[in-house]
């Protein structure tokens, strides 16, 4: 199901309370950096059960302890609520 998409400010908002994002076209960016392949894959997997439940996946790379996140509503054709959920619940993960 598309979320609302967000306004201007609203993403400037989610921005600045998760300072970690940035913005990328039309979707919202993440890298991390974690111990090693096993850490990186262990958050991947915690990040697909979250994204199950919220219905909302995201486009991702792996590369052995580096994880790359892009999330955008496509249904929505931008940064929608359902973005912003699943960015607030992802980065309780880290």
């Amino acid at each position: 199901m598309a979320g609302t998409l967000l306004t201007a400010p609203e993403i400037d908002d989610l921005l600045a309370d998760h300072p970690d994002w940035r913005r990328d076209g039309d979707g919202l960016a993440r890298s991390l950096e974690f111990d090693d392949f096993t850490a990186a894959f262990g958050f991947m997997t915690k990040v697909a059960i979250v994204s199950e439940k919220l219905f909302h996946h995201p486009e991702w790379s792996n590369v052995y302890n580096r994880v790359e996140l892009r999330i955008t509503d496509h249904d929505a054709g931008g940064i929608s609520t359902n973005d912003r959920d699943w960015i607030s619940r992802v980065d309780q993960l880290v």
